[in-house]
């Protein structure tokens, strides 16, 4: 086996159109430019500046057969505001698109100004499996930015079209772009959406427009309303009123993910950032391009001028590809993305994704987003945000009822690529009954000192023991040991890993960190356990060596027989960055009595909170006491 080159790694993070046939690709139709029935402040296309007018045309979808092959088309019929073409030429675009077998996903987003009964009928006449997508901001407060040309707020409008859909038996989903309108108020924007029947889905998309200094242009002698307002709301000094910071989209999330799981609406309606989060940290696969490998060479969109490029949030006139023709092949396409220094500089980005702790789970974003942040020095504030939602989801999912375990910084999302049991609900049986009946332990020691089955080095499989177990002294590694007797016998707590570290002579084989791994019984023991653990990593911060850092892990334990996935919580003490093996091993027992020093101060109490800020509007359920 060939060792991996970096542009391999970079390949499994960022692929490229060219890796294989059956992926998927998403064209998004600027049906009408950027030219639309209203004029939201906050309108990224038309700040582009690009014509407008103009209506694509069939035959230019016709021509995406070509350019694709037999690949899965999803097909996004987008704007500006889509229905301005008018119902007969929808009409056609939609008859073409029915007859394109590579086409498996077709949607349409909307404003819902226009949307009748006449459209919702041609919808299901032409192509009854089109999805819906209204964009709305919330409330009516919320949704304060998007006006139309006399300044007048849009809300009822969009309002008419829900519940016209909801009439006709139809569902959509909700696009509601995060603003300071909506920030502290996220249980309350959530439960109005919710309350539209014909609603399903809901994704909450971040409106980082800090850079955004001029209003945008507008034609003719006589300035709009809705440009004079906002024109109004660009004089501060932190960008325009209507943006937010990566931080804050970062606690509005995790506000409404909270929300959503424990309101029980996640029962009939999916939520994003929070379903493809969660997906990702139970290790399944997601269609989401801000969690997945099918980033900006899978996305394509198509202006009425035929301008064709990557991923309309990145920045145009550099995003573009090529100009539509009948001539225009794949090989075009595929050599302007080679070429495109805009693509070239969002790969570059991941490069730093190659030893983020993170990138298995996150994905590497969104790479406009983090193109633009880049660009202002903000690149850091993107992927911090990026983390605490990770981390906050992480301890949500694990226990939803006591959410000021989402505001944790101290614990952090680090799974282990293998991290398995046989069977855990038999094994916690066993622990928490001192008479029930224990098989011999097969224990063998390696050179290093590793105790496992094996007798070998490195990470091998050793027997799942217990306190009561007549082997369990004997099968815990000496340095490590008092770490698990203070935890199992001060703590009560359920260990189903340990490690007291070691150093190897083979440079190919990499050297081991002490840690101990934490099996919580219930979502309630768990988030005391993190909150205790939280507050002694705290405690002993200062005085740590400088050579080893201690981490709080969250991460999840896979067992073999059912298959089901069980939360736990690693103590993890780890060499820093640049230091060397020596000077790690020869202060970790050291660094080990300072942890177990603060683990002796503290223990998983009633009533108490961890050492990390809340939110001003967040008031959390506190997790009680552990047995």
């Amino acid at each position: 086996m060939h060792p991996t080159t970096p542009n391999e790694q970079i390949d499994h993070l960022y692929r490229s159109l060219e890796t294989s046939e059956a992926d998927a690709v998403s064209v998004i139709l600027k049906v009408r430019g950027e030219t639309c029935d209203i004029d939201c402040l906050h309108c990224y296309e038309k700040r582009k500046e690009g014509p407008g007018g103009a209506r694509i045309s069939a035959d230019q979808v016709d021509l995406l057969p070509k350019l694709f092959g037999t690949r899965p088309l999803a097909i996004e019929l987008h704007g500006g505001e889509p229905l301005t073409a008018g119902k007969d030429h929808i009409a056609h675009l939609l008859r073409t698109l029915a007859a394109m077998p590579q086409v498996k996903r077709l949607s349409l987003q909307t404003n819902g100004v226009q949307l009748d009964a006449e459209w919702l009928d041609l919808f299901d006449t032409l192509y009854p499996g089109l999805e819906i997508g209204i964009s709305l901001d919330g409330d009516p407060e919320g949704n304060r930015w998007r006006v139309d040309y006399q300044g007048k707020p849009t809300y009822p409008a969009a309002v008419r079209a829900l519940d016209l859909l909801a009439e006709c038996g139809r569902t959509c989903g909700i696009i509601t772009t995060v603003t300071p309108a909506v920030l502290g108020r996220h249980a309350e924007v959530l439960d109005h959406l919710a309350v539209f029947k014909a609603v399903t889905s809901v994704s909450f998309v971040p409106c980082f427009d800090a850079t955004i200094t001029r209003p945008t242009a507008y034609t003719g002698r006589r300035r709009p309303a809705s440009r004079a307002l906002q024109q109004a709301v660009l004089t501060g000094l932190d960008g325009p009123a209507w943006a937010i910071t990566p931080d804050q989209y970062a606690e509005f999330v995790l506000g409404v993910t909270q929300h959503w799981m424990t309101s029980g609406l996640f029962r009939r309606l999916k939520l994003s950032p929070a379903v493809p989060t969660i997906r990702r940290l139970r290790g399944l696969g997601v269609s989401f391009c801000h969690f997945s490998d099918m980033k900006c060479d899978h996305v394509f969109t198509l202006y009425p001028d035929g301008r064709m490029g990557s991923c309309d949030e990145l920045p145009w006139p550099q995003a573009q590809l090529t100009v539509l023709q009948p001539t225009t092949g794949r090989a075009e396409i595929t050599a302007a993305q080679r070429n495109s220094n805009l693509l070239g500089q969002g790969k570059d980005l991941m490069r730093a994704c190659m030893t983020c702790d993170y990138r298995t789970t996150c994905g590497g974003g969104c790479i406009a987003t983090r193109w633009r942040m880049n660009l202002t020095g903000q690149h850091d504030a993107y992927c911090d945000y990026r983390m605490r939602l990770i981390d906050g989801t992480a301890a949500l999912l694990a226990d939803p009822e006591h959410p000021g375990g989402a505001w944790c910084r101290t614990a952090r999302w680090r799974p282990t690529p293998v991290n398995r049991m046989r069977d855990v609900q038999a094994f916690l049986t066993t622990w928490d009954n001192p008479t029930a009946p224990r098989r011999p332990a097969e224990l063998h020691t390696s050179e290093f000192g590793n105790i496992n089955t094996t007798g070998l080095p490195g990470t091998q499989l050793a027997d799942d023991l217990d306190p009561a177990h007549p082997q369990w002294a004997a099968a815990i590694e000496p340095g490590v040991k008092p770490l698990v007797d203070h935890l199992t016998s001060r703590w009560h707590l359920v260990t189903y890993d340990s490690c007291e570290g070691h150093q190897y002579d083979d440079p190919a084989r990499n050297n081991q960190p002490r840690d101990v791994g934490l099996l919580p019984r219930t979502p309630t023991e768990y988030a005391a356990t993190a909150v205790a653990l939280c507050r002694a990593a705290n405690r002993c911060a200062a005085a740590m060596p400088a050579a080893v850092r201690l981490l709080v892990a969250r991460n999840n334990l896979t067992c073999e027989t059912t298959g089901r996935t069980y939360p736990v919580l690693d103590l993890r003490l780890l060499p820093t960055s640049g230091t060397a093996d020596s000077a790690y091993f020869a202060i970790l027992d050291a660094a080990t009595a300072l942890l177990l020093g603060a683990l002796e101060a503290d223990a998983p109490n009633e009533g108490t909170c961890c050492a990390c800020p809340l939110p001003a509007d967040t008031h959390p359920e506190l997790p009680q006491a552990t047995a």
